[in-house]
């Protein structure tokens, strides 16, 4: 069977497109975050897809795996790993599909797949869900992981301190950080966080195995973690959903793309590939060790993050959660600029605001406060990735690049093109489905234990 490409199939695509902006235009878009600059380099998008991809997802995979068990959960992981990698190539394929013209935003691509309302209908709801979720689930680990450095340290003489302080003081940062006006101007906080990701995964593993080696003949149970047969195909469902927030970065993939250089000689899918392959490269040397030598570790006791279940070295320990703090630090800022882009599109382009920045100073700073307060109310760790990676991450990180492929290509039925992409749909309307239900019961059941604000 035949794989049908952009470049084998017969696309009746416009000539190249020219640039019919105003003065006016062109000032907004040169103001905007996505689009004010292009000078990004390949190596800006290995380190982007890393901040990225890698954050709070790889702490929860041995916890996933622990409700998973080893056969299905070995089976899940790698199959995550190669359609989210398939579709996350179809998405800078898309990137420049039309001669001429770049596909910048998500949303952008949608509207050229579906129609102008239609797309943007599909498309911004659920990728402001994605983003902004992310952000909330950060501001939450980084808050946790500055209390685990604080409990770590301080064991005497110390008084307890509620976890909504530690979010609060994580969340100050943003109120600074956040005034950086596009991609190119954070790559430097990018950079730092790519490297501590894959620096606090490796000592998640290597602290794990040291512990297994200091006490080899410690009892490990492997079965489910779930008490009941309910509450084991709950939890399952929502490893489904930690499994899917893990791999999160098609969410921000062409606007990273946007900010590297492109003529008809050198488009900008080469180095963004490049990229892409070794930042999926770095997942999975975070990923695969840290979900499978921690499961095998700790078995079924494995708390939702990895390294709460880490006491000892101390210094190691605390060194790692230091490094999560920046990594998230990082991650927060890649999947806030897009949401910062949406508002300041609408206010600029729709409420005719002027460009200012006043008008960044404020909306930048309700949105942080916003994603701060959100995270303080609902502190529930696991059960946050397990419902907002089903409900949000299946559709636009397995499926919905597939769909936008069909739409476009229009590849022969029963090619392998076409199957592929069928599967991928499938499998990915499965997980958006099944998985938030899991995520859903334990938030609930989180609640009903948890003292807001105490």
């Amino acid at each position: 069977m035949e794989t049908q490409t952009p470049t084998t199939q017969k696309i009746a695509f416009s000539e190249p497109e020219i640039d019919k902006r105003t003065a006016e235009q062109k000032a907004i878009d040169d103001w905007l975050p996505i689009t004010s600059s292009r000078n990004g380099k390949w190596w800006y998008s290995a380190f982007h897809n890393v901040t990225a991809m890698v954050g709070a997802g790889v702490l929860s995979l041995p916890s996933a795996m622990a409700n998973l068990g080893w056969g299905p959960g070995v089976v899940i992981l790698v199959l995550s790993w190669v359609i989210t990698l398939y579709t996350l190539w179809q998405m800078v394929e898309m990137h420049e599909m039309v001669p001429g013209k770049r596909f910048d935003r998500y949303h952008e691509l949608g509207q050229h797949a579906f129609g102008e309302k239609l797309g943007l209908w599909i498309v911004v709801p659920q990728q402001l869900i994605c983003e902004i979720s992310v952000d909330i689930v950060y501001m939450v680990t980084g808050g946790k992981s500055l209390q685990k450095i604080h409990d770590l340290l301080c064991k005497k003489n110390c008084n307890n301190m509620k976890t909504t302080y530690f979010i609060i003081i994580f969340g100050s940062v943003h109120f600074v950080l956040s005034h950086l006006p596009n991609f190119n101007s954070i790559s430097g906080i990018s950079l730092a966080a790519a490297i501590m990701s894959l620096s606090y995964s490796t000592i998640a593993w290597v602290a794990s195995v040291d512990k297994r080696v200091e006490n080899p003949h410690r009892e490990v149970e492997y079965g489910y973690k779930g008490s009941t047969s309910a509450g084991t195909f709950f939890n399952f469902l929502n490893a489904l959903g930690d499994v899917a927030f893990a791999y999160a970065g098609h969410n921000v993939v062409l606007e990273i793309q946007a900010t590297i250089p492109s003529s008809p000689e050198k488009p900008s899918k080469g180095p963004m590939w490049w990229g892409v392959l070794i930042a999926y490269f770095v997942v999975a040397l975070c990923y695969f060790p840290v979900a499978l030598i921690g499961y095998w570790v700790f078995g079924n006791s494995v708390d939702d993050n990895i390294l709460t279940s880490l006491y000892k070295p101390t210094w190691l320990i605390v060194t790692a959660n230091m490094f999560v703090v920046i990594h998230v630090i990082g991650s927060y800022q890649l999947y806030a600029m897009p949401v910062f882009d949406m508002i300041e599109t609408l206010m600029v382009k729709q409420l005719r605001f002027k460009p200012s920045w006043w008008l960044r100073f404020v909306e930048r700073n309700v949105y942080v406060a916003f994603t701060l307060f959100v995270a303080i109310t609902f502190p529930f760790f696991g059960s946050l990735l397990g419902f907002f990676g089903g409900f949000a991450f299946a559709p636009t990180t397995y499926f919905l690049p597939c769909v936008m492929w069909l739409a476009i290509y229009k590849p022969r039925k029963f090619s392998l093109s076409w199957i592929t992409n069928w599967i991928c749909i499938i499998l990915g309307l499965l997980l958006m489905i099944l998985s938030p239900i899991g995520g859903l019961r334990s938030i609930i059941l989180n609640a009903k234990a948890y003292g807001f604000y105490q």
